[in-house]
């Protein structure tokens, strides 16, 4: 299995995360913020990856720094867990519709971390969360895990939708190009023989 453990203690919060890439999408999520969770969760279901994550952040000031801090765990531990990414796809691209949404996500596992991310939110809250956030998340995962990561909304009108299609498109899309092909017998998929 490829896995990973990441630890990150800052003033601010203790993230404690583990992946499992090759899992069954078995999750046991607790950051303090019920709609991140929920987004976590179905995040491990859809990109059949087993997660686990304990979060205590200073949730009184407000959920950013939790939502950071979650992306960069969540992305240091994918990192991790892929090695030198011998034998996967690579990129993958799919549409991920959610009701009245419709969200592209593009994914290379390049070592190139870069993030486009053209999703418009109608409201600023989902619940207490701050959509906004949401982006954070994805800035905070693409530059950890070293992935050139595009996420574009064409159209919705349900923020929870919205951010649901972006969470779901990235399991997806993760899982895609993190599968292990069989036509590159083991080789890195790069001509420059390493990513």
């Amino acid at each position: 299995m490829r896995a990973a453990s990441v630890s990150r203690r800052t003033r601010e919060t203790d993230v404690t995360l583990s992946v499992a890439l090759d899992g069954t999408g078995d999750c046991t999520v607790s950051t303090g913020i019920g709609f991140l969770d929920h987004m976590l969760e179905l995040f491990a279901r859809h990109a059949l990856i087993d997660l686990s994550c304990k979060v205590e952040g200073d949730l009184q000031v407000d959920d950013h720094h939790t939502a950071e801090d979650t992306g960069i765990a969540l992305g240091e531990a994918v990192r991790k867990a892929l090695g030198d990414k011998s034998g996967v796809a690579r990129y993958a691209s799919l549409d991920l519709p959610m009701d009245e949404t419709l969200t592209r996500v593009a994914i290379d596992l390049s070592g190139r971390p870069f993030l486009v991310f053209r999703t418009v939110f109608p409201t600023e809250k989902v619940g207490t969360f701050d959509t906004e956030l949401v982006r954070e998340f994805f800035q905070a995962f693409a530059m950890n895990a070293g992935v050139t990561l595009h996420v574009e909304t064409f159209y919705g009108s349900n923020s929870h939708h919205i951010a649901e299609s972006c969470f779901k498109g990235l399991a997806r899309a993760l899982r895609q190009a993190s599968a292990l092909d069989a036509r590159e017998g083991g080789r890195v998929p790069s001509t420059k023989g390493n990513l």
